[in-house]
């Protein structure tokens, strides 16, 4: 026991050895060690403590998994701010003389880390207000998918390609962003539908309705509406309103099988779907100037008599 307790005086003695002073503290390859290896394991712990009050003890609230996440986030942030402090006190550094330190950071903040700050703050934001949170279906700029992930500094949103896409935070406060299921997952699609003039326009709503209310992906309240838009060039021009909870993700997919069904609805009984069609109607003089301007670019025969 005394070999070993001499062994590490000895080692400590080694490593006890002072760089630099930072105020009234010198720093020490031993602190350097200190400081690194507790600053880890506070991260790995409260990484894991985040998952624990998540998955395990928020679950037995009403809370959802978006506000869940948020809470496990925030309380992960302020136990690593207030382990930070600790950890520098410990390890003998006065936070007073860091003034000077954070006078420098505060400078390379404003330069080249303010996109790194402007994503951390605005994560902060987003876990408070909550415009977003996971599950969520939304579109911001050109990326559309589920919010799988808010992070301090990005969100991991997963596109119905299984592609998972890094957003910065910041889009989601600078820009505007649709969010598909922010109140409830309940959302209208409307689907465009023409047909032919002269068709049986009540004949026509009837089957749009039961097309609709055929598809099990189509809500029953609200019930679908049909609307009579305008009056087109090649036809009329209807839309169908259908409320939906479960495909609002695959939007594509509804479409596709209320279009199905619409177009064989309309093929049993008969109705046109047109397509455009253009009338030119020439009078007496324009086809005679037609003719003699369509003979005159025909090519004349050689007179090859002798």
């Amino acid at each position: 026991m005394t070999t070993l307790r001499l062994w590490f005086e000895r080692l400590k003695s080694q490593f006890d050895i002072p760089l630099l002073t930072f105020g009234s503290a010198q720093i020490t390859i031993l602190t350097i060690i200190y400081m690194i290896v507790f600053t880890g394991l506070l991260f790995f712990l409260t990484g894991r403590l985040r998952k624990w009050i998540v998955e395990q003890l928020l679950t037995r609230t009403k809370m959802d998994i978006g506000a869940r996440q948020a809470a496990g986030s925030i309380i992960r942030y302020f136990i690593i701010v207030v382990g930070l402090v600790i950890i520098l006190q410990t390890a003998g550094i006065d936070l007073t003389a860091l003034n000077v330190l954070a006078g420098a950071v505060g400078i390379g903040l404003g330069f080249g880390l303010q996109n790194i700050v402007n994503n951390f703050i605005s994560g902060l934001i987003i876990l408070f207000e909550r415009p977003i949170k996971v599950g969520d279906r939304i579109v911001v700029g050109n990326v559309e998918g589920d919010v799988e992930r808010i992070g301090g500094r990005s969100t991991e949103v997963v596109t119905n390609d299984n592609i998972t896409i890094i957003v910065p935070n910041s889009k989601f406060i600078t820009e505007n962003v649709i969010n598909w299921s922010h109140n409830d997952r309940k959302v209208r699609f409307r689907i465009p539908v023409s047909v032919a003039y002269g068709s049986d326009v009540e004949l026509v709503v009837r089957l749009l309705r039961e097309v609709a209310m055929n598809n099990p992906d189509v809500l029953d309240n609200p019930a679908p509406g049909v609307r009579l838009m305008e009056f087109g060039d090649s036809g009329l021009n209807f839309e169908l309103r259908a409320w939906s909870t479960s495909l609002i993700h695959r939007k594509g997919l509804l479409t596709s099988n209320l279009n199905f069904a619409i177009l064989a609805a309309f093929t049993e009984h008969g109705i046109e779907i047109p397509f455009p069609q253009r009338v030119v109607r020439l009078d007496g003089n324009s086809l005679e100037m037609l003719m003699k301007h369509e003979s005159a670019d025909l090519p004349r025969e050689k007179d090859t008599r002798p």
